[in-house]
């Protein structure tokens, strides 16, 4: 089977600044069966038209004008069952010795993302990988980052690792919106909007259980939180 994998990060700047922080990074993929892809992109645009909502879907931009729109957003997603997955990895970098990366913070980084996306990759299948563009000091961090998973995962196919831009890719935009409704959860931030406190308890509504770390097989909504300092 081939697959298309849709990722982007939330709060990536807890990865660069030394001052104390009491939140944890993550990264989240929105993992589809690669004959659904033009599917879903054809009912997004009708959603789009339907509210006349043009605009980049975000987290951010949830709003309670939008309300209707965002829910119909996840009604479609869950519509496809497991044809349609996401999976998000929390990071608290307060545990993170950065010696063990050569104190390069983008490596660990980078790292971090290799751990996202390797569980989910099974023998025999192909999969194209596509990360929200940013900015790197080295530039060969995402073909490094294609390398290894190719090495770690040798009976599947790793087609491309490649960056967009999420203004032009609509399901990197689908994956930020639901990396944000996890990040808000597992940071404790939901009361700050009422909409997207709401949208958060749709979501769930739709799982039949909160959004937190979950075991490793869960296979919809998938939330790893990586202790590096032992246990799960």
């Amino acid at each position: 089977m081939k697959f298309f994998v849709y990722c982007d990060e939330t709060l990536p700047d807890l990865f660069s600044t030394t001052k104390p922080i009491d939140k944890k990074l993550m990264i989240g993929s929105l993992w589809i069966e690669s004959q659904l892809r033009e599917d879903i992109k054809a009912k997004i645009k009708i959603l789009r038209a339907k509210y006349e909502c043009w605009g980049e879907i975000k987290w951010t931009k949830v709003s309670n004008s939008k309300k209707n729109f965002y829910f119909e957003l996840v009604d479609l997603f869950f519509s496809y069952g497991l044809q349609s997955r996401f999976r998000a990895i929390a990071v608290d970098p307060r545990q993170i010795n950065w010696a063990v990366h050569g104190n390069d913070r983008e490596l660990g980084f980078y790292k971090f993302y290799y751990f996202l996306l390797h569980k989910w990759l099974s023998d025999f299948n192909e999969y194209a990988i596509y990360c929200d563009a940013k900015v790197n000091r080295d530039l060969t961090r995402l073909g490094k980052l294609h390398e290894i998973l190719e090495k770690a995962n040798w009976n599947a196919n790793i087609m491309r690792v490649q960056a967009l831009p999420s203004k032009e890719v609509v399901l990197i935009q689908l994956a930020d919106l639901f990396l944000g409704a996890t990040s808000a959860r597992i940071n404790n931030t939901t009361l700050i909007n009422p909409t997207k406190k709401a949208l958060i308890q749709y979501i769930e509504k739709h799982l039949g259980r909160k959004i937190k770390p979950t075991v490793m097989d869960e296979q919809k909504w998938n939330v790893f939180q990586i202790m590096l300092n032992g246990g799960w």
